[in-house]
């Protein structure tokens, strides 16, 4: 990748990594090959928006680019000055004593070669992956994706096959209880190394789509159960859903909105440890309001004594 890290996410070189990681994840998840299948050019831009992200949020990776040390694809960039930087100094003088050298003859400051050409070319093939029969053998750089992942396959565990923006097709697996923003590491799935050197690591980014019925705190699952009128009054069994199916649990005698029952053991599971689930009742009336309900609820207003208000008033 030749361009500009910064130009490709959109942000100034004085963005902070928060800034860098917002822009990363707005355009992944715009640009990912499984939205645009049949879109080559942003199958592109997201492989290359993947490659600045994996620069740019790592700070040292981060820091030696903006030093010049690594270019815009965390390459080394060669030191082609090497012999004339070190030399002339202390440390280089081993270069001036003929056959302490290693060379059998005296190249000294004032010799008849300059080995300036030499150590050049020298470091020119080794990162070429030549030099001689001495290959240069470097990792493959990590890189970055965006997953999105439905609530349950997070909460419970599953196993997906996507695509990679080299065309590649993999079968990632969610481990139960994945987190929000939460980072995978998909060992050999980065970029090429160079010479024998190994492949980088695929790291996965993943965000966990919300739930119309379950929400999550912690390793614990809460939901909003609705109750009927009846159901309150009279105590009930009903029926509950859990992460891993329907349940029965048991309605109190007198039970109110805004009450919390506790499920043992129904949150998220993680080895042999699991969060509970916790129910918040709500009492919901029909919509439409038959004359035997609304007999009812005036004859119980006549009778009874009961102000559900007394308590704030004390305290107010």
């Amino acid at each position: 990748m030749n361009d500009d890290p910064y130009k490709i996410l959109g942000v100034f070189k004085s963005a902070s990594q928060d800034d860098i990681k917002k822009a990363y994840r707005k355009l992944a998840k715009s640009l990912h090959p499984d939205l645009n299948p049949d879109d080559p050019d942003k199958q592109a831009a997201f492989q290359a928006v993947s490659a600045a992200n994996d620069l740019l949020s790592d700070p040292e990776k981060r820091r030696r680019f903006d030093a010049g040390e690594i270019d815009a694809s965390g390459q080394e960039r060669p030191e082609h000055n090497y012999y004339h930087q070190y030399a002339g100094q202390d440390a280089g003088a081993r270069y001036d004593q003929g056959p302490r050298a290693g060379f059998g003859r005296g190249y000294g400051a004032g010799g008849e070669e300059d080995l300036s050409d030499l150590f050049s070319d020298l470091f020119r093939q080794q990162a070429r992956g030549g030099g001689g029969g001495r290959d240069f053998h470097a990792r493959g750089a990590d890189q970055r994706y965006h997953f999105d992942v439905d609530f349950l396959d997070a909460a419970r565990g599953s196993k997906r096959a996507v695509t990679m923006p080299d065309g590649k097709s993999i079968e990632i697996t969610v481990p139960p209880g994945v987190r929000d923003g939460q980072t995978l590491r998909l060992r050999g799935k980065g970029a090429l190394g160079m010479g024998q050197g190994p492949a980088g690591d695929a790291l996965v980014t993943i965000s966990v789509k919300p739930h119309p019925v379950f929400s999550r705190d912690g390793d614990d699952i809460e939901i909003e159960l609705p109750i009927t009128f009846d159901e309150a009054v009279l105590g009930a069994k009903v029926d509950v859903p859990t992460l891993n199916g329907s349940v029965s649990m048991t309605i109190p005698k007198g039970a109110s909105s805004g009450q919390r029952l506790r499920l043992k053991g129904k949150g998220i599971k993680r080895g042999k440890t699991a969060g509970d689930q916790t129910v918040r009742l709500k009492i919901v009336l029909p919509n439409k309001i038959d004359s035997d309900m609304e007999a009812l609820a005036k004859q119980w207003r006549d009778a009874a004594s009961f102000d559900p208000r007394a308590d704030i008033r004390r305290k107010t």
